[in-house]
């Protein structure tokens, strides 16, 4: 051997070098959206390394890292660690990273000196990443640090030779089976005896709490997991020679021999490197030491890398957890009991793929809603691009094409993740008749109206006129659907939603009074009415049969519709939330009344000339067209024939509900009235 190979050098460490897999920013986005939150405490996780004579040292972590319990792999070393992930970049930034890594160092150096790592090893290896994640873009920023002392400086007296020139092929077969049958904790660190052709591998604590264990120093030699493929010893060295040196200070001046483990694939250990490591006699303490251990960037700095997966993500998978982003910083730092996942069960239908349906849709998804229906039987013409958002120039041409089916192919290029349909079909409407000729057309469209309906949780009438919007309001009602009613005028809505299903409500029953109606008890669209609906179209010029309004309009109603839709899926009795008279009244707050997102009331008008709204509360209308117990009942005693009655007869409905009658005794009412004054004044 040369002289230059027996001079004495400052021991050099191999550092790691971090490997992070694509899973394992997947994990941390599930954790930081669902989870953490604006959560910033540490959080436990592992990672691995293994010898590899190809690649060096390198420490990886992945998907499996956040498991409470590591994932075991042959021949890789679990390592227990902590990720510190920040809210902003510039908390990121601004930390002072010397002082977190001391910080953490000391805590490591507290927990040594007590010696329960004799016993367990493993817990020796420490590391931590500072990170922080930008889920809107997908840019992972992080910074992996290996603690370890800075203190005690060693040196080599001779670089690392191969274990092969010094122990016999018998002896490290038995090394390599000693070494299988340790515990896995045990595995990192441990030592070795070699007296004359025998090897015996004993735990550390069977070793260092042997009394006068160093008189036996140079037929010992320390084995630690090297994860190095040179010359010079892996880091996970550093911190295990300054834990020996603590404990055992008599090794202070001598020369120890170091095993660096070194197993290949088949689990044989003859790649191992022997490393002659001497102590000098004025070693430094690693007490008073500062500690290192932060990775250096790919350029070489110290410093952190950057991840960005925003073009390894699946875009389908991209924008849908970006768009839901927005929804839940509201959980997070706003409205902590928002229920997100009820807006993604809850499917939606929407009458109506106009300027209001297309508003609608888009709030909607906004919210996080992810099964929205079209149904609509109109066509896209060269006036609707510029007020319904929903279409473009293209969806006009070659005669335009099937509002319906537009609007859920344009949904879907916002949002490919978005479950949509388009169902082109005619609702039928009173008073225009069917026939016999339009007779099996008119079934049709009815079983796929009807069937729609039952197959979604919530139907939005968003219709042009008002005769439209009886079927969806007595259909809706028969099924025991959320109705949520939108209307427009030239400067004026309404939006509302119906009354729930059964009128007589139990749940909200009981809140019935002077300050609101139970959920059960609000009517409907038409409860207000004492006319049946007939064709509004019938002899109208084209500005009264197109709906004329100023183009804000839609919006606002649109936008308030689904805000209503919302606070309905948020209160405790849902559809069934009591509606209050008077939502500016501040007086006492009532039990029942308001859900996660406020007090939901029945109606809102609005009217732009004023810039004025109102919230008018209305029970049901026991003579109601559309929601009478008369109207269900015989919707589901004669189904479809009912339907046609309706339909074919303007006098139907009047007749059913006692309508009629009752405008007579209201007008004979007011006759007897008028006759009784006149008696009067004729008297005076």
């Amino acid at each position: 051997m040369s002289d230059a190979d027996n001079r004495e050098e400052i021991i050099q460490y191999v550092p790691f070098i971090s490997f992070v897999h694509p899973s394992f920013w997947h994990t941390l986005t599930e954790i930081k959206l669902n989870i953490d939150k604006l959560n910033e405490t540490s959080k436990p996780i592992y990672g691995r390394f293994t010898y590899r004579d190809d690649i060096g040292a390198v420490f990886e972590v992945d998907g499996t890292s956040f498991n409470k319990v590591p994932e075991t792999e042959h021949l890789y070393t679990s390592v227990k660690g902590t990720i510190i992930n920040k809210n902003t970049v510039e908390e990121f930034k601004s930390i002072d990273k010397a002082a977190l890594l001391n910080s953490v160092g000391k805590t490591i150096w507290e927990n040594l000196k007590e010696g329960t790592w004799i016993d367990k090893p493993s817990s020796l290896l420490n590391f931590f990443i500072f990170s922080f994640a930008d889920l809107k873009k997908f840019h992972y920023f992080y910074w992996f640090a290996f603690p370890a002392p800075s203190q005690p400086t060693v040196y080599l007296t001779r670089k690392g030779s191969c274990i092969t020139s010094a122990f016999t092929n018998k002896q490290l077969e038995d090394l390599a089976q000693s070494y299988k049958a340790l515990d896995d904790e045990q595995k990192c660190f441990f030592s070795i005896i070699k007296e004359n052709d025998t090897i015996q591998v004993q735990t550390l604590a069977q070793f260092l709490r042997q009394t006068e264990c160093h008189l036996a120093i140079n037929a010992v030699y320390f084995v630690f997991q090297d994860p190095s493929n040179g010359v010079n010893p892996g880091w996970a060295l550093r911190v295990f020679l300054a834990a020996l040196l603590d404990y055992c200070p008599t090794l202070i001046g001598c020369n120890i021999n170091v095993i660096g483990l070194r197993c290949n694939i088949f689990g044989g250990v003859e790649n191992s490197c022997i490393f002659s490591v001497k102590i000098p006699v004025d070693v430094t303490k690693s007490d008073a030491a500062g500690w290192v251990g932060w990775e250096r960037n790919d350029k070489g700095n110290f410093g952190p890398k950057l991840a960005n997966m925003s073009a390894s993500l699946d875009p389908v998978v991209l924008a849908d957890t970006s768009s839901d982003l927005n929804i839940k910083l509201m959980k997070w730092r706003l409205v902590p009991d928002i229920d997100i996942e009820v807006m993604k069960k809850t499917k939606c239908l929407l009458l109506g793929a106009g300027t209001l349906g297309c508003q609608v849709a888009r709030d909607l998804l906004a919210w996080g809603f992810r099964h929205i229906t079209f149904l609509d039987n109109g066509k896209v013409s060269y006036s609707n691009p510029t007020r319904q958002v929903l279409y473009t120039h293209e969806d006009c041409l070659n005669g335009g094409k099937k509002k319906a089916e537009a609007a859920a192919d344009n949904l879907r290029r916002i949002l490919p993740s978005v479950v949509t349909k388009g169902i082109v079909a005619h609702i039928p409407m009173p008073g225009h008749p069917v026939g016999e000729s339009l007779r099996e057309e008119t079934l049709r469209n009815i079983k796929i109206i009807t069937e729609a309906i039952e197959e979604h949780d919530v139907i939005f009438l968003l219709l042009d006129s008002r005769e439209a919007r009886w079927l969806p309001t007595a259909l809706g009602a028969s099924y025991k659907k959320i109705v949520i009613n939108a209307a427009l005028g030239f400067d004026s809505y309404v939006v509302m939603r119906h009354g729930a299903a059964d009128g007589s409500s139990t749940a909200g029953s009981a809140y019935t009074n002077a300050k609101w109606i139970s959920g059960g008890d609000l009517g409907c669209y038409f409860c207000n009415d004492v006319t049946v609906p007939g064709n509004s179209l019938q002899d109208r010029t084209l500005d009264q049969q197109c709906t004329v309004t100023r183009p804000g309009l839609a919006a606002i109603a649109g936008a308030l519709a689904v805000e209503i839709l919302v606070a309905i899926l948020q209160h405790p009795q849902r559809e069934l939330a009591p509606a209050p008279y008077n939502l500016s009244d501040e007086g006492e707050s009532i039990p029942g009344l308001e859900g996660v997102l406020g007090p939901v009331p029945h109606a809102i008008r609005g009217f732009l000339h004023s810039y004025q709204t109102m919230l008018p509360t209305c029970p049901k209308f026991n003579q109601c067209v559309a929601c009478s117990v008369i109207i269900l009942n015989n919707y589901m005693a004669e189904g479809s024939e009912f339907l046609l009655k309706v339909f074919n007869s303007g006098k139907y409905l009047d007749d059913l509900t006692g309508l009629s009658q009752w405008r007579l005794n209201a007008e004979m009412t007011e006759v007897l009235t008028l006759t009784d004054d006149d008696e009067e004044t004729s008297d005076i």
